[in-house]
């Protein structure tokens, strides 16, 4: 049988590590890049176009690259116009503007930090404005800008710091990173006073989340640890093993954990995690998923997703939809309710597979998903961008089915009258 081919959204001149998709501007952000090593490899932070080609598919183009230097962008968080960039040791700050005019000239950029970006006809001519304080366009056009903020050190292992991951918290107040020290920072945003400092694990962050109201911090360690905390404070640690007895308890570690909605009740959360073998053996054991209440924290499902070990996982806005990538390149989307693979394409990208996103359910004021239930973008070290949907599932109408029932039990009693007459 023939593997599925996934088309490639698109393709960056270096590896891509993360990729997330900012809902007011409709912009895709992804960023990579070769770090400081002289293979002539350049780093930088992508803005993609992305636009629904007829009901299910979609097409992309680079509206500007932003140049990072000699430091490759590794994990981002977006919003509100800001992204924070985990470079080497260090979480950089940037805020982006979509400048989109017809027919006249962009504003002016103002100060030496804002990056000119690169305009994008619709006839699908392209002009990179490199120089000057006005750059005169003639038709419908789409400009970015991109200022550097600030810098702050978000990991301080003495040897070889690296921030893991990053993220802003529901409301924007809170900014969160965690790297190879296992100490876990807090900022207040957007005044960057630091709120807490804390040794979390012993070794590297994995994966941090936060849930809405800022109340719990759930933190992932290479430890084998997963802990929820309140501020600074250890409130509990995680045992997803506990319903596996035949499981050991260090033969499995965690890797990922992210909150999500529950679609049909209002202000309750999930939280998934992601726990990979310790271990590699000769006959590969099962990745496993498990849902927890987002209150109690108590484990409510775990389901095996494959021998393929995981490298990645998302949520979707909606709760609806997980998203997991593997280190063999493959991508799978579940729902979230009973933890069931709905989709999966093996080997989608040629390696690792380093970042995911859904798109939204609102994108720029219109609706990207088109005829798909689910769409959901995926980055890896091959520098390829892809898009993966569901498409939506048509169901009958209820009044419909009423209907046809109706219709079939009078044939049926029609039926039986013609067989046996008097049965009426």
């Amino acid at each position: 049988m023939r593997r599925r081919k996934v088309p490639d959204l698109y393709r960056a001149p270096f590896p891509l590590y993360s990729i997330k998709v900012d809902p007011a501007t409709g912009l895709v952000i992804t960023a990579g890049g070769g770090g400081a090593s002289k293979t002539g490899i350049k780093n930088a932070v992508l803005f993609l176009d992305l636009q629904l080609v007829g009901e299910h598919q979609y097409s992309s183009s680079l509206l500007h690259s932003h140049d990072t230097d000699t430091r490759a962008t590794m994990n981002m968080a977006v919003g509100d116009g800001v992204i924070a960039a985990g470079q080497d040791g260090t979480c950089c700050l940037m805020t982006f503007k979509l400048l989109t005019q017809k027919g006249g000239s962009v504003a002016p950029k103002h100060g030496n930090s804002a990056q000119p970006g690169t305009t994008r006809r619709r006839a699908g001519k392209t002009d990179s404005t490199e120089s000057g304080d006005v750059s005169d366009m003639k038709d419908d056009t789409a400009h970015v800008t991109v200022t550097a903020l600030a810098d702050v050190q978000s990991d301080l292992n003495p040897q070889d710091p690296l921030q893991k991951v990053v993220r802003f918290s529901p409301d924007m107040k809170l900014l969160l990173t965690g790297g190879t020290d296992g100490h876990i920072r807090v900022w207040e945003f957007p005044s960057l006073k630091k709120k807490f400092d804390f040794k979390a694990h012993e070794g590297e962050i994995e994966d941090l989340d936060i849930s809405a109201g800022n109340k719990h911090l759930v933190t992932v360690g290479r430890d084998f640890a997963c802990s929820v905390w309140s501020g600074n404070q250890l409130a509990m640690k995680l045992h997803w093993h506990q319903t596996l007895p035949h499981i050991a308890e260090k033969s499995y570690r965690y890797l990922a954990c992210r909150f999500g909605r529950v679609e049909d009740q209002k202000g309750s959360l999930r939280l998934y995690t992601v726990q990979i073998p310790h271990k590699r053996d000769r006959k590969p054991p099962p990745c496993y998923l498990t849902k927890w209440d987002g209150k109690s924290f108590l484990p409510m499902l775990t389901s095996p997703c494959g021998t393929e070990v995981i490298s990645t996982m998302t949520v979707c806005d909606s709760g609806m939809f997980l998203g997991l990538g593997t280190v063999t390149g493959s991508v799978a989307i579940y729902i979230a309710f009973s933890l069931q693979k709905l989709y999966y394409v093996q080997e989608s990208h040629g390696i690792v597979v380093t970042d995911l996103a859904f798109l939204p359910n609102s994108f720029k004021g219109k609706n990207i998903k088109g005829k798909n239930e689910s769409a959901m973008l995926s980055v890896a070290v091959d520098s390829r961008c892809q898009v993966h949907t569901v498409a939506a599932q048509r169901y009958l109408p209820i009044w419909l089915v009423i209907l046809l029932c109706g219709l079939m039990m009078v044939g049926v009693a029609f039926l039986l009258q013609s067989l046996f007459p008097g049965f009426l």
